[in-house]
């Protein structure tokens, strides 16, 4: 049954793009991993490529908010977001065109697999894990002065983010959630960078990735189905976006992090669960 846009659904999903795009700027996640299985279980007629589509459009509307004032900031290692877009780009399209040849369950079940490992990093951030500074064993290549905050010197290894990038390119527009749940960790924990920093270049490359494959989608067509609840749902991304960095300094982030991470398990449990059957 085709979707029919009613009076409700002007208030109701604004106001989700608004909470999705807060707790994912506050998570430095984007908002994907949060909507996608909300837009599971209100739109059950959607298929995965306007899932995928209505999702990226508010991952690209959320991180480009964000991205607005993490610039004010100056939290971002411009450097290290070119090495990633350069790989993350190519492997978005594929990403995106890969989406269109699952299943819906396929799809279901693959995702909710993803929640699961999603929810599991998500608590570690959240209980404080690599969060402490890193003994720098390279002189530091990047310095970083964040405006009234405290001055970052680290060091990134090229090649292991040119390693990295295609596979966040490509799981972000498969399931339209935007790669800062690969990016993010891989930023801290792999590359070293320091988490604040980590968090505002992933949504910096969030921007061009979802771009790039919300582009692959338009001019195959895929984008016609989900155009309206995309636009309802960004309105509201746009202004949860400068929410999530105005209540960055002012919430506790580990108990942010703590609900994110036990609604993603308690969703992903369930659509693995009803993948196998």
């Amino acid at each position: 049954m085709p979707f029919q846009l009613m009076p409700y659904h002007l208030v109701l999903l604004p106001l989700l793009g608004i909470g999705v795009a807060t707790v994912g700027t506050l998570a430095g996640l984007g908002g994907g991993f949060i909507l996608v299985p909300v837009l599971i279980l209100m739109f059950p007629e959607a298929s995965p490529t306007t899932l995928t589509t209505i999702s990226l459009t508010v991952v690209c509307l959320n991180a480009s908010s964000a991205t607005i004032s993490n610039l004010r900031r100056r939290r971002i290692d411009f450097r290290t977001a070119l090495l990633l877009v350069v790989g993350a780009a190519p492997a978005a399209v594929l990403g995106s065109i890969t989406a269109r040849l699952v299943s819906r369950d396929q799809f279901e079940g693959w995702f909710g697999v993803l929640l699961v490992f999603g929810a599991v990093y998500i608590l570690w951030r959240g209980a404080g894990a690599g969060l402490e500074e890193q003994h720098l064993r390279h002189e530091p290549n990047r310095r970083i002065q964040e405006w009234r905050g405290p001055l970052y010197l680290f060091y990134v290894n090229g090649l292991l983010a040119g390693v990295v990038s295609p596979v966040a390119g490509f799981v972000s527009s498969f399931f339209g959630i935007g790669g800062g749940v690969i990016h993010v960790p891989a930023l801290s924990f792999i590359l070293r960078v320091p988490l604040r920093i980590a968090a505002a270049t992933s949504l910096l490359v969030l921007v061009f990735t979802s771009v790039t494959a919300l582009s692959t989608l338009a001019l195959t067509g895929a984008m016609d189905e989900g155009w309206r609840r995309a636009a309802l749902l960004g309105v509201g991304a746009l202004v949860g976006g400068q929410l999530g960095v105005y209540l960055e300094r002012r919430l506790n982030p580990r108990l942010v992090l703590f609900i994110l991470s036990a609604a993603m398990a308690i969703v992903g449990v369930r659509l693995l669960v009803a993948g196998l059957q």
